[in-house]
C-alpha cells in the first residue's frame, strides 16, 4: 500500500484541525468513499458535535458513496419544495448555470427546513464544480451567539417559541413564485408551504447539551405570544447579533470537498459573485429530532 493510499484508508483515525475559535474544523486522513471504521466514525462524530461545521478536502465521491456516507450518521432527511435528482430522492443538485442571474439558492440566513417537525440534524454538501471566484458559504454559530448574550436576555428567551413557515419562500405568493430565469435547479411552489410550526427560540443540542439560538431570516416569521412589532424587533436583533462578525465563518470551497454542518445550531448563507461560471454541488441531509 502506498503512503497516499494508507493516509486515506477508512480504517485510520482522522486528523481534526479546528479553527482558532473552535467553530469549524478540517478533517483529513480518512477516505469517505468507503465506510469508516467505528473508531474513525466516532472521531468524526465527536468533531462534528464539538465544532459544528466540518469539511473533508480531496474527497471525490459518487452519488452512492455520498449517500452511504450520509447514512453513517442517521436516516435521510425529507426534502420538501425542491426537485431531487432523478432516481435519487435524497440528493438535491445545487446548481447555478453560467448564464443565470438569479439569486443564489440558499442566499439568505437560514437553518435548512426549520419549519419541519423534525428539521435535519445535518446538511451535507459535496462540491463538484467550484467557480474561480465567489460562491463562498457563510456559517453563523448559534451556540457562541447564545453564550455571548447577557444573562437577562438568555432568561427572556428561555421558553419562547418562534413560528416557522416556508410561505415567504415556497408559498404560492412567495419568492420562488415570483422569480424567473432559474435554470440550474427547480423549486416547488406549493400551498403546503403556508403551514406553520412553532419551534423553541433556544434549543438544546442533544449530544453536547449546549444551548443555541434557532432561527432564520427566511423561515422564522414571528414569536408566539408577541405582537408583530415585538416579534420583528426581537427576531431582527437576534438575527443581526448571531450573524455579526464574531460568530461567522466564511467557508471557501474546492472541488471534491465535502462539508457538513450541524443544522440544529448553525445557520448558513450562500453567497454569489460568480456570474458567468458554473457552480455545481450535491446535497444530502440527515434526519433530526424534534427541537427541544
Amino acid at each position: 500500500m502506498s503512503p497516499r493510499s494508507h493516509a486515506r484508508s477508512g480504517g485510520d483515525i482522522p486528523h481534526v484541525a479546528p479553527r482558532p475559535d473552535g467553530f469549524g474544523a478540517e478533517i483529513t486522513g480518512v477516505d469517505l468513499s468507503t465506510p469508516m471504521s467505528p473508531v474513525a466514525l466516532d472521531t468524526v462524530k465527536a468533531a462534528f458535535a464539538q465544532h459544528r461545521v466540518v469539511w473533508f478536502p480531496n474527497q471525490p465521491l459518487t452519488f452512492d458513496q455520498q449517500e452511504a456516507f450520509t447514512l453513517q450518521f442517521g436516516l435521510f432527511g425529507e426534502e420538501p419544495f425542491v426537485e431531487t435528482m432523478e432516481n435519487r430522492p435524497h440528493v438535491v443538485e445545487v446548481r447555478r448555470d453560467p448564464d443565470e442571474r438569479t439569486h443564489p439558492f440558499g442566499g439568505g440566513w437560514h437553518s435548512d427546513w426549520s419549519f419541519q417537525e423534525r428539521p435535519p440534524a445535518a446538511s451535507i454538501l459535496h462540491a463538484k464544480v467550484v467557480p474561480p471566484e465567489g460562491g463562498d458559504t457563510l456559517f453563523a454559530d448559534g451556540v457562541a451567539a447564545h453564550e455571548a448574550l447577557s444573562p437577562t436576555m438568555q432568561d427572556l428567551l428561555c421558553g419562547l417559541r418562534a413560528v416557522h413557515s416556508a410561505r415567504s419562500v415556497y408559498g404560492t405568493d412567495g419568492f420562488f413564485a415570483k422569480e424567473s430565469g432559474r435554470t440550474g435547479m427547480s423549486a416547488i411552489v406549493s400551498a403546503d408551504a403556508h403551514a406553520s410550526r412553532s419551534q423553541p427560540l433556544v434549543r438544546t443540542h442533544p449530544v453536547t447539551g449546549r444551548k443555541a439560538l434557532f432561527l432564520g431570516s427566511g423561515y422564522a416569521i414571528g414569536v408566539e405570544g408577541m405582537h408583530k412589532a415585538e416579534s420583528e424587533a426581537l427576531l431582527g436583533f437576534l438575527l443581526a447579533f448571531m450573524t455579526s462578525e464574531p460568530f461567522v465563518y466564511r467557508h471557501r470551497w474546492a472541488a471534491d470537498m465535502l462539508t457538513m454542518w450541524d443544522n440544529r445550531v448553525v445557520m448558513h448563507h450562500a453567497t454569489g459573485g460568480y456570474d458567468g461560471h458554473l457552480r455545481l454541488m450535491h446535497r444530502t441531509t440527515v434526519a433530526g429530532e424534534t427541537p427541544k
